[in-house]
């Protein structure tokens, strides 16, 4: 069972996502919150696999929330509308696991949630391209500069960061490369101490900038 934290400062919203995770039988939202500030104590209080928050909140944002609650076991996932997407960038090195649109299909809310409880990271594919559009420079020039760092990488490396950067866990990249999960999160932590990333949503910005990323 996925257990989740919700924090909205919007009834309705939260509301909504509760019930898009509802339908769901592995997952179970064990508290709401409707500020970033009890968004961090219930975490703390009912450690769960994942928290859903809201990126602007009353007392504490999103950000400032994920940033508190980095190292504590709880994957983050932010969500967030078109109009905020330049916050994304900005958050990237906060600790998120991921990030959603709130008019985005309602299937990637569960697929995120998923893919986050399971150590993965989830960009809502609308976000990816935004936040790599925001990141700065000619796009010919970064897919240029990512190319080159990613040269570093073994040709196993490289299959496995594009992987992260669909969205697989690691046992879903396991299955799918046919290895243990333990050979994958081996992989996942030389990839992103290659590159210098902090984080699996680094590495997924890096893959769709080096072009490397395809379907599921």
């Amino acid at each position: 069972m996925v257990r989740v934290v919700l924090a909205d400062d919007e009834a309705v919203i939260r509301a909504g996502v509760r019930a898009i995770l509802a339908a769901d039988p592995e997952i179970e939202v064990v508290a709401e919150a409707a500020d970033g500030r009890a968004a961090v104590e219930q975490v703390r209080l009912h450690r769960p696999d994942v928290a859903v928050l809201d990126i602007r909140m009353p007392l504490l944002d999103g950000l400032a929330a994920a940033e508190e609650l980095h190292g504590s076991g709880t994957a983050v996932l932010i969500m967030t509308t078109f109009d905020e997407d330049a916050y994304v960038s900005r958050a990237l090195h906060g600790g998120a696991s991921g990030f959603l649109l709130k008019t985005g299909d309602p299937r990637e809310l569960v697929l995120g949630v998923r893919a986050a409880a399971e150590g993965g990271a989830y960009l809502s594919p609308p976000v990816a391209r935004r936040v790599i559009r925001d990141l700065g420079g000619p796009r010919m020039s970064r897919e240029l500069d990512a190319r080159r760092r990613i040269d570093v990488l073994s040709d196993r490396e490289r299959e496995v960061l594009a992987l992260v950067g669909a969205g697989l866990s690691n046992a879903e990249i396991a299955d799918r490369l046919h290895v243990v999960e333990g050979t994958v999160k081996a992989y996942v932590s030389a990839i992103l101490s290659r590159l210098d990333l902090r984080n699996r949503v680094q590495a997924a910005v890096l893959a769709y900038e080096a072009g490397i990323v395809s379907e599921r």
